[in-house]
């Protein structure tokens, strides 16, 4: 067959040719898109974050931190939000192929209503010193009571009975319910807390052995729980930092920098707790500095006292004698001694 010229092909057959390359080149190029197009569905073409499914939720994270509940009221620390459920919108989740999926994302937590140092423990270590002020019982021990001791620069009663609402709700009864809901809290927190007295004294003590206190437990800070009993006219509270006092047996040099940083403290977060404003009849935004007073001048480690307000004022005795209202005041002590002693 070599050497001989080739037979031109039939006009029927270049037909048939000619219409099976032009029915396949429009298939071919319908199946180059469908393969671009899903070629792009993957992450190096994902056009829109939004619509991709979401990722798995990651069920170690969604359960939360525990709660550190106290003496019965809502947690202390917001647990975190939960993940989003199965199905619902995730922006940051784009589609991938089942080798490439990426770790599912943590949802962001939520943001604590107070400061991640009123978690449990945060206070471990830390000795709170709580003076509950005056005694319920100090009414029936007038002789006790009425003798003189000596706060440094001068010499004033051992104690006094406090005041009381109109109705007779006592500022002994209220400064030891407050500090023992204070007590709860900054124990959840890890604190060693001591009270003065817990209504286990018949009376007292006088204020020079409550002045001691502090140091006898080898406390780091102390407040001294407190009701007012201004004018009837005036309400809010106020908190009494320690003037400097070198006199007689009372040296509080040391105490008193680090005494006006935990009147500042308080101050802003009872406000913040309880809403109460600032005593409008004495002190000056709601802050005081005397010398007058001997648990003050004797005390060994930084104190403040708190006159949380005014039980002569209608309004003042109204929020002082609702318990709901006694364990915000609760916490905003517990929350500013847990600021004094972790921050600087």
């Amino acid at each position: 067959m070599t050497g001989t010229a080739p037979r031109p092909p039939r006009r029927s057959t270049l037909l048939r040719v000619t219409t099976v390359v032009a029915a396949a080149v429009p298939l071919c190029t319908a199946g180059w898109f469908g393969w671009q197009a899903l070629d792009r569905s993957g992450p190096a073409g994902a056009t829109s974050a939004a619509s991709a499914p979401a990722a798995a939720p990651d069920t170690a994270q969604a359960a939360g931190a525990p709660s550190d509940a106290a003496d019965g009221t809502a947690p202390l620390t917001p647990p975190v939000a939960p993940a989003p459920t199965s199905g619902a919108p995730a922006a940051e989740a784009p589609t991938a192929a089942p080798s490439q999926l990426p770790t599912p994302a943590v949802p962001a937590p939520t943001a604590p209503a107070q400061s991640a140092a009123t978690a449990a423990g945060s206070l471990a270590g830390r000795t709170v010193l709580l003076d509950p002020g005056h005694n319920p019982g100090n009414g029936a021990h007038s002789a006790e009571i009425n003798r003189q001791v000596d706060i440094g620069n001068a010499r004033k009663e051992c104690d006094t009975t406090g005041t009381e609402t109109n109705a007779g709700y006592t500022e002994a009864e209220y400064t030891l319910d407050v500090s023992r809901r204070a007590r709860a809290l900054l124990a959840a927190r890890g604190a060693t807390v001591v009270l003065v007295q817990d209504g286990d004294r018949p009376w007292g003590p006088c204020i020079d052995e409550r002045a001691r206190a502090g140091a006898d437990a080898h406390a780091d800070v102390a407040v001294s729980v407190h009701g007012d009993g201004g004018p009837a006219s005036g309400s809010g509270f106020h908190v009494i930092m320690p003037a400097k006092v070198v006199a007689g047996k009372a040296d509080n040099s040391a105490i008193v920098e680090p005494s006006h940083r935990l009147g500042l403290l308080l101050r802003d977060h009872f406000h913040a707790a309880t809403g109460e404003p600032y005593a409008d009849y004495i002190a000056n935004q709601g802050l005081d500095t005397r010398s007058d007073l001997g648990g003050l001048n004797l005390s060994g480690v930084p104190k403040v006292f708190i006159e949380c307000g005014n039980m002569r004022n209608s309004t003042d005795a109204k929020r002082m004698t609702d318990p709901q209202w006694r364990q915000q005041a609760a916490q905003g002590i517990a929350d500013a001694l847990t600021a004094f002693l972790t921050t600087q």
